[in-house]
């Protein structure tokens, strides 16, 4: 498998950004751009699905990395729970409506297995590397720390 060195080379990533890019089209075309609330709902849910992928991916943490990952798949349900609303306020077509949907729950079900994979790896991520500089002044700290307990 290929390193990935930035979030947009994922995906994992680059689906939510075409999904919210078609929420959007859905929302200028409709009378959708008329219902404030569920305009915003809807398009604040399908861009959290790939800002969430965008910024575990950025904090180096493996478990950080699959909580955010759980978190997007959460806001893609959210996506998918909106559709309906969509869709019974007349706002898109049921054609669409099932397309959109399966598409949501496609990258619900790569998501999950995408941190089931993550949770099989032993590498904690970048952030949890200790630079020699690092584990001398831990290894100092814990000597301080144990002349301090004993004075």
């Amino acid at each position: 498998m290929a390193t990935i060195k930035k979030f947009e080379d994922l995906e994992i990533w680059q689906e939510p950004r075409r999904l919210s890019n078609e929420i959007k089209e859905i929302v200028l075309n409709s009378e959708l751009k008329n219902d404030f609330r569920l305009r915003d709902q809807i398009k604040g849910s399908s861009g959290s699905v790939m800002d969430n992928i965008a910024e575990g991916f950025v904090r180096d943490g493996n478990i950080e990395f699959r909580q955010f990952l759980s978190v997007a798949k959460g806001s893609a349900g959210e996506s998918r729970s909106q559709l309906y609303r969509v869709l019974d306020y007349g706002d898109i077509t049921g054609k669409k409506f099932e397309k959109l949907v399966n598409e949501y729950e496609q990258l619900s079900k790569r998501t999950a297995n995408f941190i089931i994979y993550l949770n099989k790896q032993d590498f904690k991520g970048n952030k949890f590397r200790q630079t020699p500089k690092r584990n001398q002044l831990e290894t100092r700290n814990k000597r301080n720390l144990k002349l301090t307990q004993w004075n």
